[in-house]
């Protein structure tokens, strides 16, 4: 792993961000501190992944899109988002567990200790609330999210190929 050129990748308190050669970050976008990105992730304009009180890992094929921000909490938790999973444009994922798969919707919050299960979809504008267990495949939405029902077949193709779009998106820039 190497530090890619574009972005603004700072250390902090001797960590400095592991991010993979294939990886893109957005001229605007912000890493700091205790994160790792795997191959082909990328970050987009005005997002932030500050790793400065919790580490923070972020899987293969991640998008972080538009004005997102990725934080932790000091001492109670770090962040992880797995494989091919979409971080909405505005969205916060703090000291969270994003798994493969999953989106979480523009303008949402997921808290501290929430889990988004595999393939789960976070509506735009929800809030999960701190532990919350949201299962693998679910909808939810709402302030705070409630589930309202499964992931339909076709959103779920869909979200299987937004990763490799926005892949194929950051080629644009490189």
């Amino acid at each position: 792993m190497n530090t890619p050129s574009s972005g603004l990748v700072l250390s902090c308190r001797n960590f400095t961000p592991q991010i993979h050669k294939s990886c893109w970050l957005a001229p605007n976008a912000t890493v700091i501190g205790q994160v790792t990105m795997d191959e082909d992730s990328n970050c987009w304009f005005n997002a932030v992944i500050r790793g400065d009180v919790s580490p923070i890992s972020i899987g293969k094929r991640v998008n972080i899109q538009d004005g997102a921000v990725i934080h932790g909490t000091l001492d109670k938790s770090e962040t992880i988002i797995d494989d091919d999973a979409s971080i909405g444009h505005n969205a916060i994922v703090h000291g969270a567990h994003v798994q493969s798969h999953a989106l979480v919707g523009m303008g949402s919050i997921v808290m501290d200790g929430a889990v988004v299960g595999k393939g789960a979809v976070i509506a735009a504008g929800a809030v999960v609330l701190e532990g919350t267990h949201v299962p693998a495949g679910s909808l939810w939405a709402g302030v705070p999210a409630q589930e309202r029902g499964r992931v339909s077949e076709s959103l779920k193709q869909s979200l299987s190929e937004t990763s490799n779009r926005y892949v194929r998106y950051s080629h644009w820039f490189k």
